[in-house]
């Protein structure tokens, strides 16, 4: 992906370097145990499959008076803040065009921010066990760029595109939130059994795929930094999060009914056919006969 040199977005919020982000802490220190990197794979995957990992962090707890760190933010962590952010504003335009060209509506972009550790958002607090999400009452995307290590070195999901797409992912559902789509799926979802709510899950997910399919489109189309093997890289990056892969990676039996946020197969098809569409319309996950 070509990414150096170019515009960077202005709506980062960074807040890796500085005080007041709370950090996990516990009896002998989680981090110290089991390693930053490893910390965020354990929590990460436990995130995926909605296992409950707090006793493999000694029941650490958010400390709101405690700062993220205390040393300077490294060249590879600077470099990550730099690609999130011109990813960031290739979102912007492209969402942009495609609100004022398909839904005759202005976009507000969303502010994204990024930490390490942990921090504060309007969706209370937020570790490396949230993974990158969205936040839909501050209408912010929030991303621990650990997760980078996460993908490429525990989930075998390398490459910039791939980076690039969970960025895309996670402004496709501020992109659903300004379409209405999130507030009325959310709510089916607080009035749906379990199993239904997790079927909702995974509609409101892959819908997220298809638009982070159709940014890809426009990024190939009309920005030109699409380079070979860039789309590959994403797709590989949706098959590997995809829940079966992980419940089985994890050396569990795939079990669908808990499923939420679909199947590697699911997720790739639905990348794909934002992608190859560029529409909005075809990504609605909600009226379909097969996801």
């Amino acid at each position: 992906m070509k990414w150096q040199g170019r515009r960077a977005s202005r709506n980062i919020q960074d807040r890796r370097a500085n005080p007041g982000g709370g950090r996990r802490v516990g009896s002998r220190g989680a981090a110290q145990r089991i390693g930053s990197v490893g910390l965020i794979a354990v929590l990460i995957i436990g995130y995926f499959l909605g296992v409950d990992v707090s006793p493999l962090l000694d029941g650490g707890a958010l400390d709101d008076s405690s700062t993220q760190r205390s040393a300077p933010l490294s060249a590879e962590e600077r470099e990550a803040g730099q690609f999130v952010a011109v990813v960031l504003a290739d979102t912007e335009e492209i969402w942009t065009q495609v609100f004022r060209e398909q839904v005759g509506e202005v976009y507000r972009p969303p502010q994204l921010v990024l930490f390490s550790g942990a921090t504060r958002s309007a969706c209370g607090g937020a570790d490396g066990a949230s993974g990158p999400f969205y936040c839909p009452p501050d209408r912010m995307a929030y991303l621990d760029t650990a997760f980078f290590d996460v993908l490429r070195r525990r989930l075998g999901a390398g490459g910039d595109f791939a980076a690039a797409y969970v960025v895309a992912h996670e402004v496709a559902h501020h992109v659903q939130n300004e379409l209405g789509i999130l507030p009325r799926a959310n709510q089916m979802r607080s009035q749906a059994s379990e199993a239904a709510s997790n079927r909702i899950s995974v509609q409101i997910e892959l819908q997220a795929d298809c638009y982070s399919g159709i940014w890809a489109h426009y990024a190939d189309a009309r920005l030109g930094v699409v380079e070979p093997g860039d789309l590959a890289e994403a797709l590989n990056a949706a098959r590997q999060i995809g829940d079966d892969t992980l419940q089985r990676n994890a050396g569990r039996r795939p079990m669908p009914h808990t499923f939420t946020h679909g199947t590697s197969e699911q997720r790739e098809s639905w990348f794909q056919r934002g992608y190859d569409s560029g529409q909005i319309g075809q990504c609605d996950t909600f009226n379909t006969s097969r996801l």
